[in-house]
């Protein structure tokens, strides 16, 4: 895992929590599919997106999947896709979400959501498929594993999201139980909790498909999912902390969950 990777890496503490328990091969090609996500990321997930950079790192990530040029962090993400056979339709699935992000703040629908989750996360869980050389039955669970972390993610993050001028909470939700908007109310705390409920359920339903990961593997995968699921515990508590602060779990429960796992390896 080279320094640049290890960077962007760290970023994300649940993957890096959670990655450690890979074996090194393995976990050294999820640092570079999360590097090259946090890298396109942060190029949009911003009060004023970097519009010309985004684009001109897709014409650069297109030009390297072609392999006609390999940048950093681009490059050695086109790599790993020719050399696990990412589908180029998953790549650029992705691009189209994070494009989404330059200019839509708002979303009526669950169904509309979902395409946004599709790109931005549910494709996440197939290159994560691909990494871990799992069959293609386990591709449907990849992929509402990564719309289950996608989805507690907006959760615990409509403040961060709200001061970015975005609401990831469908409006129809928020219709549903008369929250005017994304606001200290009792209604607006309804609309998390039934977000909540919606994430555990999706959440449960992709654990199905832990059958069909390595035991190599799966301590990874379950403890970044306990992770998750300790994180919409403490939300669903006090629904309307996601206003003021992020959510994350205490670090010794974070270490807890990390030993309980480890030591099923």
């Amino acid at each position: 895992m080279s320094s640049l990777h290890y960077s962007f890496f760290r970023k994300g503490r649940n993957f890096f929590y959670s990655s450690a328990l890979f074996p090194s091969a393995v976990r050294d090609e999820v640092a570079v599919l999360y590097s090259f996500v946090r890298y396109v990321d942060d190029l949009v997930d911003r009060a004023e997106p970097l519009v010309e950079d985004f684009y001109r790192a897709y014409r650069l990530l297109e030009r390297s999947l072609d392999g006609a040029v390999s940048p950093p962090v681009l490059g050695e993400f086109a790599k790993l896709a020719r050399r696990r056979s990412f589908e180029r339709s998953w790549i650029e699935a992705f691009m189209e979400a994070m494009e989404m992000d330059l200019y839509k703040r708002r979303y009526a629908t669950f169904s509309e959501l979902l395409r946004y989750i599709y790109g931005s996360a549910e494709v996440i869980g197939l290159f994560m498929a691909k990494i871990m050389s799992l069959p293609p039955a386990s591709y449907p669970y990849a992929r509402l594993l990564g719309r289950a972390y996608q989805l507690i993610n907006m959760i615990r993050d409509v403040g961060e999201d709200l001061a970015l001028g975005r609401i990831y909470l469908p409006a129809e939700d928020m219709a549903k139980f008369g929250a005017r908007g994304v606001e200290p109310t009792e209604e607006f705390a309804q609309v998390i909790r039934y977000e909540l409920a919606r994430y555990l359920q999706i959440q449960r339903a992709a654990e199905e498909g832990y059958r069909y990961i390595p035991r190599r593997l799966l301590p990874a995968i379950k403890t970044a999912s306990d992770l998750y699921k300790r994180t919409a515990m403490l939300i669903w508590r006090r629904p309307l902390v996601v206003l003021n602060r992020k959510v994350r779990p205490r670090f010794g429960e974070v270490l807890l969950l990390y030993v309980k796992n480890m030591v099923s390896i």
